[in-house]
């Protein structure tokens, strides 16, 4: 009876039991997700937190669409403040607006399709909470349309029991984290190439840095992580250092990630290495 009565106290001391659902979204906002990447104004500076939320000044200008990150704030007018819980959830796993339109597949809710019943409460929540602010964003232009996509690893949600084992859960992070989404190269109808190449890397992507290329993150001696140790794996991803000590280069949100758990960091590393290695 006491071992019983400790074990509950425990449970109720730990990280996961304390935290509110507003405490859950903003971690998974500000960190894992790394919603601001794309919904955050940037200044001088860097991300304009003043704003926070409130719109991406970024433009993605592909050839089936020209979209910016848009108002995820309350603001009734602007933003998502007449969106209801219901709605909002939805267009998480779904990628469908309360309005019957669809958003372009550069926001990963193809990924978002494995989020627990408790992340999808803990993100409306907590964007609930943010300060309103008032600011109109470029209306999406939609060119062609996509197919959609089902992303390795996605497609089903997962369950909160299910991530208590250290290998499902970082399966979980490295999917709501999206890293497959800039990790896969595309395949011969502009989509990502899932099937024969997840992880390999390979895009391009152009900024304010210039070029970078994503790296292959599989197992591969290699070309991908193979060789690398746990650390210099974390480094990485927490601090933008490569193996060798060279800077990497954005859009890889490292700051973001600096402040993920070590538990979560853990996780993450731990299932990279059961990727099915690509050369």
């Amino acid at each position: 009876m006491r071992m019983a009565f400790a074990i509950a106290l425990a449970l109720l001391a730990s990280p996961a039991a304390c935290e509110t659902l507003v405490e859950r979204g903003a971690y998974l906002v500000g960190s894992v997700m790394v919603c601001h990447n794309c919904h955050t104004p940037r200044g001088p500076q860097g991300l304009d937190l003043s704003r926070a939320l409130s719109g991406g000044s970024q433009v993605f200008d592909e050839p089936a669409f020209k979209v910016s990150g848009s108002n995820i704030t309350p603001d009734k007018d602007t933003g998502i403040g007449s969106w209801s819980d219901a709605g909002l959830k939805h267009f998480l796993v779904s990628g469908q607006r309360p309005n019957g339109t669809r958003v372009a597949p550069i926001m990963p809710t193809a990924f978002y399709t494995v989020l627990t019943a408790r992340d999808l409460d803990a993100l409306a929540a907590y964007l609930r909470s943010v300060p309103p602010v008032h600011r109109e964003t470029p209306a999406p232009e939609y060119r062609i349309t996509l197919k959609p996509e089902v992303p390795t690893y996605a497609g089903k949600q997962a369950s909160e029991e299910e991530l208590s084992d250290k290998l499902a859960r970082g399966r979980y992070l490295l999917t709501i984290a999206h890293c497959l989404e800039c990790h896969t190269p595309e395949g011969p109808s502009a989509v990502h190439d899932f099937a024969a190449a997840s992880g390999k890397g390979g895009r391009t992507f152009k900024g304010p840095w210039g070029e970078s290329v994503s790296p292959n993150i599989t197992p591969d001696p290699a070309a991908g992580l193979g060789r690398w140790s746990d650390d210099e794996i974390k480094r990485a991803i927490t601090q933008g250092i490569a193996r060798d000590g060279h800077k990497l280069k954005p859009p890889m949100a490292y700051a973001a990630y600096a402040g993920m758990t070590a538990q979560d960091l853990d996780a993450i590393v731990a299932f990279l290495q059961t990727l099915p290695p690509r050369s």
